[in-house]
């Protein structure tokens, strides 16, 4: 599932793409906001989880 907010590959993952378009100030159109809220969706869910377990097993 994480590999799905990677894609596509080539020439870089498109997700790496759209947070170095964000740091830079050019993600601006409506459709590139939602796209890269759709893949980094899985990232941000396994780091919630992982926090998540990190504060119940203690």
């Amino acid at each position: 599932m994480l590999t799905l907010g990677l894609t596509p590959f080539l020439p870089e993952p498109h997700l790496l793409e759209k947070l170095r378009m964000l740091m830079a100030g050019t993600l601006a159109r409506l459709i590139e906001i939602f796209d890269i809220v759709l893949h980094g969706t899985p990232w941000f869910l396994l780091a919630a989880k992982r926090v998540r377990m990190q504060l119940v097993n203690q």
